[in-house]
């Protein structure tokens, strides 16, 4: 199978999701309107890497973002997976290499760390809520709390559990709605879209040797970043 990729700005993208038109027009014509709500991830949110600027600059508008962000380390290990189910994405099989190309960006949909960079500036406006993977699974109920009052929702307790009740990993992975095994794009015999749902896999994966590496190529990157992750304080 033959797997095509294209640059759209330094951003690597596949044209079985993509085409350089489609990504464009989120980039110059895509409008933002006062009661927008965007729910933003890293690599999930494509487009929203890409009109990120604008939304940056929108100081006049009230529209609302979640930005979700999640340990890289743990976003390693979950894309190392989902290249051997994903058939738009070809199989990864050297892991340290893997781990370089994703240092590096150079891996589908670009950087984690220049995304990161790029929203976290917004860590201090008030349309902008962040939270990070890790607290989800930590404090679930929490954090709906937290998010149903930064979007001015007043839910009471019965509302409440019912919002995380399906939100739970384990709902999600029920729900054909959310876990993908109708979608062409993966082949559900090489492993499950939804597979663990927790936090610091990538222990199972990483070397010693790798970890190091790793974490030094991080904080030189993230050095300017004046912001303590969750997955940080609780390691």
């Amino acid at each position: 199978m033959t797997y095509n990729y294209f640059l759209y700005k330094g951003i690597r993208f596949t044209f079985d999701l993509f085409s350089e038109e489609s990504i464009a027009y989120a980039e110059n014509e895509f409008k933002v309107l006062d009661d927008d709500i965007y729910n933003v991830t890293f690599p999930k949110s494509v487009y929203a890497f890409i009109y990120k600027d604008l939304l940056l600059s929108s100081s006049l508008c009230t529209f609302k973002i979640i930005y979700t962000i999640r340990n890289p380390r743990d976003v390693i290990a979950s894309s190392f997976h989902y290249s051997k189910i994903l058939n738009i994405c070809e199989a990864v099989e050297d892991f340290e290499k893997f781990i370089n190309d994703f240092l590096q960006g150079n891996v589908l949909f670009g950087s984690w760390f220049e995304h990161v960079k790029g929203w976290i500036k917004m860590k201090d406006d008030s349309r902008f809520f962040f939270v990070t993977y890790e607290e989800l699974l930590q404090d679930l109920r929490g954090c709906v709390v937290r998010i149903c009052k930064f979007l001015g929702q007043d839910l009471d307790d019965t509302q409440i559990d019912l919002v995380v009740e399906h939100s739970s990993f384990k709902a999600m992975k029920e729900n054909v709605m959310s876990n993908w095994t109708q979608s062409e794009l993966i082949d559900n015999s090489k492993g499950s879209f939804l597979r663990k749902g927790v936090a610091g896999d990538w222990k199972s994966l990483f070397t010693v040797a790798q970890s190091e590496y790793f974490d030094k190529i991080y904080e030189e990157k993230m050095k300017d970043v004046n912001v303590k992750f969750f997955w940080e304080e609780s390691s």
